[in-house]
């Protein structure tokens, strides 16, 4: 497995990410087009894939949201690829490119029907902030933030 940075052209990317959406739509139900509305990736211009040789087999993003400030998006992992570590491995790599670009915060939200989310977040030492927008007020999502330095 190797790591390797990208973009939003990626098709490898592109692929994991209509998975991580049909998965989605199954678990979010009804919110799914809400949340949907925000999961596009047009202005992903940081990506990372974990890489089975040829194979794009996980996958996340982040986002300026400010100067100081990314958004991580699309974290993913295929079925037969999780509980290895590559959730842990691409965060890490996120974290370290935005870093690198001079960014100071991590924040993303996930949904309440994500439940291995919300256990691993956590482990990788993010905390619950309040919702931020568009959020705000959204029962199902849960807001983190982490420093990077």
């Amino acid at each position: 497995m190797k790591l390797k940075r990208s973009n939003q052209d990626d098709h490898g990317f592109q692929e994991l990410v209509k998975k991580l959406d049909a998965e989605l739509a199954i678990r979010d139900g009804d919110d799914h087009d809400f949340y949907h509305q925000f999961n596009g990736i047009a202005q992903l211009n940081h990506v990372v894939l974990c890489m089975d040789q040829d194979k794009a087999v996980a996958c996340g993003a982040f986002k300026a949201r400010t100067a100081q400030q990314v958004e991580i998006k699309r974290m993913y992992v295929l079925p037969d690829y999780r509980r290895q570590g590559l959730a842990e491995q691409l965060l890490t790599e996120l974290e370290k490119w935005a870093a690198t670009l001079g960014y100071e915060e991590a924040i993303l939200e996930t949904g309440k029907a994500q439940v291995e989310a919300l256990s691993f977040y956590p482990k990788m030492k993010y905390r619950i902030i309040p919702n931020f927008p568009p959020y705000e007020g959204v029962e199902n999502s849960v807001c983190f933030q982490k420093f990077l330095f």
